[in-house]
């Protein structure tokens, strides 16, 4: 399959907020084109596990993970906006992330990889940004951990963009997103064949990833969603049924879970998995001044649109609330929309007939 990934090598080392790496390298894609002024370009931040593929191009026609946000004569039209998307780093699409090798050793990082913050992500970002000879970003956009790698970005380089578009994100990990965060990094942990990072790629902690997965999966939806989607409905997939075991795979809802949790063990690294969890965990706004609002002094927005979704329990409405009057109180003309999907935290990815809208009228 045709790649459109394009890719930067860092040079010498790059200091992150807590250690460095040795020549790093970041994978990007881009749609549209850059115009004279080099003012319209628009850099867009992943959730957790995407890669930079967020739509399709001639350079790979494969469909992306936003593929009917991005594109000609789409909300972000990339008639008008040049698209830059880039895969996180720590994660394992092209970027450098624990599953990398070190050049410095010769061997894959593993644990020994630095701890990770959003911060370091919105860096390598902002790398990509200046190798492409942008100054002056039209806007900055992300959804849920790209959110707040957006907000970050905002505040570590303000002034480089205009317009920040944060979508079911917040300024900090609530609790509750922690401990299950927690757990699914426990599930792996646990798992024998994970062997404190240091295991055998042709044998990943496959149990551990794919409990983590369905949890995952649990909090990206809702109960509501759960019970119209699926009611009582009984298994007819006869794949994952094992007559011995007595509580296996009954209903409709398990199997449905159980299908995309063995997808996303052949999908992700589990390392990688461990570190942007936690760097989602580890992030907080107010660590850039010691409150939101000393924090928010050093923003140079002229706009900002926040959108959450009422179903989301992950990244809940009242975050969404506390993030846009934030904003509000930093007199930046902020436009907050909370939608009635029912999908949960992820609706950014499936509910587009109320998505589009909301992101064409901003753009």
């Amino acid at each position: 399959m045709p790649d459109a990934r394009q890719y930067i090598e860092i040079e010498g080392s790059l200091a992150l907020r807590r250690g460095t790496l040795a020549r790093p390298t970041v994978a990007y894609e881009t749609w549209g084109k850059l115009n004279g002024a080099k003012d319209n370009a628009v850099l867009l931040f992943t959730g957790l596990s995407p890669s930079a593929h967020a739509a399709s191009s001639n350079s790979d026609p494969s469909s992306g993970w936003w593929e009917d946000m991005v594109g000609p004569e789409k909300p972000i039209d990339t008639t008008r906006y040049f698209v830059v998307c880039v895969n996180s780093l720590g994660s394992c699409f092209g970027s450098t992330g624990p599953a990398s090798t070190d050049p410095i050793t010769g061997k894959p990082y593993g644990l020994t990889f630095p701890v990770l913050c959003l911060e370091d992500v919105a860096l390598a970002g902002q790398k990509v940004v200046a190798q492409l000879g942008i100054e002056h970003l039209c806007a900055v956009v992300g959804p849920s951990m790209g959110g707040m790698t957006a907000l970050a970005h905002t505040l570590m380089f303000p002034g480089v963009a205009d317009q920040l578009v944060s979508i079911s994100s917040a300024t900090h990990a609530l609790p509750f997103s922690v401990a299950l965060r927690s757990l699914q990094r426990e599930m792996i942990r646990k798992d024998p064949l994970w062997k404190k990072g240091q295991y055998d790629i042709d044998a990943p902690p496959a149990q551990g990833m794919q409990l983590a997965r369905k949890l995952g999966m649990i909090t990206y939806r809702s109960a509501h969603e759960w019970s119209a989607r699926f009611g009582r409905e009984r298994s007819t997939d006869d794949a994952h049924q094992e007559d011995s075991d007595a509580f296996g795979i009954t209903f409709e809802v398990e199997s449905y879970l159980e299908a995309h949790a063995r997808k996303f063990v052949g999908a992700f690294d589990a390392n990688c998995y461990l570190y942007l969890s936690r760097a989602m965990d580890l992030f907080d706004t107010a660590d850039h001044g010691g409150s939101i609002a000393s924090a928010f002094q050093k923003l140079a927005l002229t706009r900002v649109l926040v959108v959450g979704v009422q179903s989301d329990f992950l990244f809940p409405a009242h975050q969404q609330e506390e993030l846009a009057d934030a904003f509000d109180k930093r007199n930046i003309p902020t436009e907050y929309v909370l939608l009635p999907s029912i999908q949960g935290h992820d609706s950014f990815l499936v509910d587009m007939d109320r998505f589009r809208p909301v992101i064409a009228d901003f753009f």
